[in-house]
């Protein structure tokens, strides 16, 4: 299918649009820029580190469901917010991965899929986290 949402036709968007992102990757630059700043940042500040084409509404949105999904805290500044990753970027996927965990009530089934899709070398690093060692690559577990 081409560009576009799902549930749009094959010959492209009703409204004539074709410019549209791929789901979450707005809310990934905007992740990736709080992390590269390693500071908490205005959504004017973050809409400067992204370039600034998208509007400072959009990022303020953007931030916004950040905040409600628990990815980035926030804490006044003036009259509004400044924002701050709540985890970094490995620290933030686990939390992804548990909550899709959470979402399906056979997690045995779902855990045993993901572990058989597992390439060996992914095996053999979950095998020696399981069992207590070091996992290559990480700094805690």
């Amino acid at each position: 299918m081409p560009e576009g949402r799902i549930d749009e036709p094959a010959d492209g968007p009703v409204d004539g649009r074709t410019d549209r992102r791929p789901a979450g990757e707005l809310e990934a630059s905007v992740l990736a820029a709080l992390w590269a700043a390693g500071a908490p940042l205005t959504p004017g500040a973050v809409q400067l580190e992204l370039g600034g084409g998208l509007a400072r509404t959009t990022v303020t949105t953007i931030l916004t469901r950040l905040h409600a999904k628990g990815a980035v805290t926030r804490a006044r500044s003036g009259r509004g917010y400044a924002y701050a990753p709540a985890q970094d970027s490995p620290g933030l996927t686990a939390r992804r991965m548990h909550a899709e965990l959470d979402k399906d009530e056979d997690r045995g089934t779902v855990l045993a899929r993901f572990v058989s899709d597992l390439s060996p070398e992914d095996e053999r690093l979950l095998r020696t986290l399981l069992e207590g060692g070091p996992a290559a690559g990480a700094d805690t577990v």
